[in-house]
């Protein structure tokens, strides 16, 4: 019975379809001032002699409507005539943005609104284009910015005039960035790993001040990353959200809830059948998710497999600890048709491409890239690097969309020591993206009562497209001995090197060094200093090589660095060579970070001349505090002479347990011993049975100006010619 009543009713459908049809012989059109009947017509895919029913009427209405010409249009059918009624929409004839200063703003607004000169008006576009001009110009940071239109018709030739009229106001400022919840790590950290920063009178240069909503999600993802990075594998980070203040700035607010701390339980490694296992042999035996990875780019590289993969499925286990298996699978095969650099604004893009080991043409390899993100994000001149694969212009192709968001490169920092016979000031200016190009620039001046100390360090990563980077220095040193030791020395010096890795985690830099000195003397000099007056002009080779196996470089908590510094003389009077060593051993219990280390030198004449007195060694003030750098060791009459031979031992731990409600401060304890001994032209003055040694704790501090690095030592040992030194601290900035 319903099959017979469906049936009738498209009986039914079919006949009223039909007597509603009717052919059209002849078309006319009304209303049309700019478009020609013609285009009407090809447009609307009106054809005579064709047999139109109602559906079809409909589809002739949606395709003119589809062009935004026409405000309004009416269609008729009569005596086989179809009538097409229209009423035009106005051309925009120009689209004007007044108010901003900014021209490449201006610009980008202009780019990016959809109505444009020469182009339909119409009115729904227009409101799109006013809300994307508001949101535009909020994220530029102008959230108190008012907009005025002006919508100018010229009736004769329908035209239009838009004019967007804005007042930007100032621009809306951080003025205070806080971290609520269950947070378990201090906002100090936190700070450091959001891009948006708080407002502060001297961040002139930084646009992260400024209030945007699109860099607030960045930041939501980057904590996202630090707490899985550290182990919280649940973390969330609930909301954010903005507090206005009553002077016009904003209060910015993140909420986190870090659950549990996880720890690692099990890692496995599963091949499928197409691999043969003899070039998985090395994975097998070091099964560590950093071991693995390396070892699966080895393989990569090598071209063996050269689109191999690695996955990871992830099973936790007693509440607390995760299961890993990485699978190994051979995936589709893509290569790299192309890779489009976004968001750099200041930095090179021949700076981010360097970077890439997947580059355009080669086989697209899931893990070599991953790699070359990591490369990219090592930098350290990018807040984010968000990489996007789409399909290319073939099945086998693929589109690489990088999106970076720069972050400020440069710092200023100051310094001070205070200690019983007085205080050192210093200051630098460090830049890690000077003029865009990835160079590292870094100027460093230290000022003590008698010491003038400045030098300037150029670093140019892959010169000359070498993967070696170009180093370059300048130092300046003027030592004034005159009122205690009869003597004044002066040293100018440049140095050229270059730096790459030799193999995995091996570094080797090889420097030439040329330097000028003047020494003179007054007749209060004693013997040794007099004898030594004179110009000299030196030039020596200078390698260090460097064994690096921390696992990160910015504030390791695991792994260890050896290092290993020569000073061979090339041409030089005095024939000194020098030898240095220092191993560095890191190791994490539970959330306290030890760190290690053990340090010696040793200068010696090769011709068995005395060591010049600018040559002679003295202790590192990081080696060695609650003493005055410099000031420490054999002494003649009033003059700290230095030594041929420097040792020290250094250990450190921080201290989380301690000040746990002061959100932007962190405490370490610290243990130094040192040795400064060896004086080649009068071994009465040597000193080596005397350690020196002092312990003290170290606060580091996120204050409104900067990070302040503040210590207060405590002398364990030491000579009655030292001069100690119980406060030390280093104010820094960003710009």
């Amino acid at each position: 019975m319903f099959n017979k009543i469906l049936k009738i009713n498209l009986i039914i459908t079919l006949l009223v379809s039909i007597s509603f049809a009717e052919i059209i012989t002849g078309v006319k059109i009304d209303g049309n001032k700019r478009i020609s009947k013609q285009s009407i017509m090809v447009f609307g895919n009106v054809k005579i002699g064709e047999n139109y029913n109602q559906d079809d009427l409909n589809t002739i209405l949606k395709n003119i409507y589809d062009t935004k010409f026409f405000k309004k249009i009416n269609l008729d059918i009569k005596d086989s005539i179809l009538s097409i009624t229209v009423n035009e929409n106005p051309i925009i004839e120009t689209v004007e943005i007044n108010g901003i200063k900014d021209s490449k703003l201006t610009d980008f607004l202009l780019e990016n609104i959809s109505l444009r000169n020469r182009k339909s008006y119409i009115e729904s576009s227009f409101k799109s284009d006013l809300n994307l001009i508001k949101s535009i110009i909020k994220s530029s940071g102008y959230y108190f910015a008012k907009i005025e239109t002006k919508y100018l018709l010229n009736e004769i030739q329908n035209s239009v005039k838009l004019i967007y009229d804005i007042d930007l106001g100032e621009k809306a400022k951080i003025n205070e960035i806080q971290f609520l919840g269950d947070k378990k790590i201090k906002d100090r950290k936190l700070k450091n790993v959001i891009t948006s920063e708080e407002s502060r009178f001297w961040k002139f240069i930084s646009q992260t001040k400024y209030l945007n909503y699109d860099r607030i999600e960045l930041d939501k993802r980057l904590l996202t990353n630090y707490y899985k990075d550290n182990g919280y594998y649940k973390v969330k980070v609930n909301n954010s959200f903005v507090e206005f203040k009553n002077n016009g700035t904003f209060k910015l607010i993140y909420t986190i809830d870090a659950g549990d701390k996880f720890l690692f339980n099990k890692l496995s490694l599963n091949l499928s059948d197409e691999y043969d296992e003899k070039y998985f042999i090395r994975i097998n035996k070091a099964l560590k998710i950093e071991k693995v990875l390396k070892e699966v780019d080895k393989i990569a590289l090598s071209k063996q497999y050269e689109f191999i993969d690695a996955s990871l499925e992830e099973s936790i286990v007693d509440n607390n600890k995760l299961n890993l298996v990485i699978t190994l699978v051979d995936t589709e095969k893509f290569y790299v048709e192309k890779i489009n650099i976004l968001g750099n604004e200041f930095t090179l893009e021949e700076v981010i491409r360097n970077s890439f080991i997947v580059d355009e043409g080669d086989a697209y390899n899931e893990i070599l890239f991953n790699r070359s993100i990591n490369n990219i994000k090592s930098k350290n001149i990018f807040a984010s690097v968000d990489p996007e694969v789409l399909a290319g212009s073939s099945e086998s192709q693929k589109i690489i969309n990088l999106s970076v968001v720069e972050k400020p490169t440069g710092e200023i920092s100051l310094g001070a020591g205070f200690g019983s016979s007085g205080g050192t000031v210093g200051a630098g200016i460090k830049e890690n993206n000077f003029l865009g190009k990835g160079i590292k620039l870094n100027t460093d001046l230290s000022v003590s009562a008698d010491t003038i100390k400045g030098k300037m360090v150029y670093e140019k990563p892959n010169f000359n497209y070498s993967d070696n980077s170009l180093l370059l220095s300048a130092t300046s040193t003027s030592n004034d001995q005159i009122a205690v030791s009869g003597y004044k020395s002066s040293e100018l010096g440049f140095s050229v090197g270059t730096a790459f890795e030799q193999y995995e985690n091996f570094y080797v830099t090889p420097k030439i060094n040329t330097t000028y000195e003047s020494l003179t003397t007054t007749s209060t000099a004693s013997k040794n200093y007099k004898k030594q007056e004179g110009a000299y002009f030196d030039n020596y080779l200078n390698y260090t090589l460097d064994y690096d196996k921390r696992n990160k470089r910015y504030k390791p908590d695991e792994g260890f660095r050896n290092i290993f510094n020569q000073n061979l003389p090339i041409y030089s009077e005095n024939n000194e060579i020098r030898n240095s060593f220092e191993t560095i051993r890191y190791k994490k219990f539970s959330n306290v970070v030890t760190r290690v280390s053990f340090y010696g030198a040793a200068i010696n004449s090769i011709s068995g001349d005395d060591v010049r007195v600018s040559k002679r060694m003295h202790i590192p003030g990081s080696k060695l505090r609650g003493f005055e750098s410099g000031k420490v060791g054999p002494k003649e009459k009033n003059d700290y002479v230095g030594g041929n031979y420097i040792s020290s031992l250094n250990f450190s731990a921080t201290l989380p347990k301690l000040l746990p409600s002061f959100q932007n401060t962190d405490l370490s304890f610290f243990l130094d011993a040192a040795n400064l001994w060896g004086i080649d032209y009068d071994s009465t003055l040597d000193d080596r049975s005397t350690i020196r040694s002092a312990t003290g704790l170290a606060v580091d501090i996120f204050t409104p100006i900067g990070p302040l690095n503040l210590s207060y030592s405590f002398p364990i040992s030491k000579s009655s010619s030292d001069t100690t030194e119980s406060v030390r601290f280093n104010l820094g900035t960003t710009f």
